[in-house]
């Protein structure tokens, strides 16, 4: 099997890489940059699906025969405060898609202000926690878990899930 994730993000590639070398020993991964046709910074559970549908039909549409992964970060509010949320989805050679949503907890009211200026989680998290580049490791989930739960180990939850799915089609 080949897989091609939609991102370069080094968080997101480990996780699937993980999750795809314990499930399907031997099948190539490739990461290909391709866009998500929503905002850069996704402020809604539907637009964070619906970035990571986009670049997982992106990425199947590099090569033939190759299923697409899409992982995205995004951020929702459910009452007065603003969570942090995550969502994947594969796309297969036939045109079939899985999707599947991860943990979220609450972000630092400082952080939900910036991002209600249109500004994005990670440079927001970034001048939070005065570091460079948290995106691509720990993430705004591992930052405020104190690492107990960092963005890649998230992201492999999600593409367990998405895996599990997987199988269970083939299986059906």
């Amino acid at each position: 099997m080949k897989f091609i994730i939609g991102s370069t993000n080094q968080a997101k590639v480990k996780a699937a890489r993980a999750v795809i070398e314990s499930h399907f020993p031997g099948s190539g991964l490739f990461a290909v940059k391709v866009p998500s046709g929503v905002k850069d910074q996704p402020f809604s559970d539907e637009e964070t699906r619906t970035g990571a549908l986009n670049r997982a039909a992106n990425a199947a549409n590099e090569e033939k025969a190759a299923i697409g992964i899409g992982l995205e970060g995004g951020v929702r509010i459910i009452g007065s405060e603003m969570f942090v949320c995550n969502w994947g989805a594969l796309v297969l050679p036939s045109g079939k898609s899985f999707t599947a949503g991860g943990a979220q907890i609450p972000l630092p009211e400082e952080i939900s202000l910036e991002l209600n200026k249109d500004r994005e989680l990670g440079v927001v998290v970034d001048e939070y926690f005065n570091a460079s580049g948290i995106r691509y490791s720990d993430g705004a989930i591992g930052m405020f878990t104190a690492q107990a739960v960092t963005r890649d180990k998230l992201f492999e939850h999600v593409m367990q899930l998405l895996i599990g799915q997987l199988k269970y089609y083939k299986n059906a």
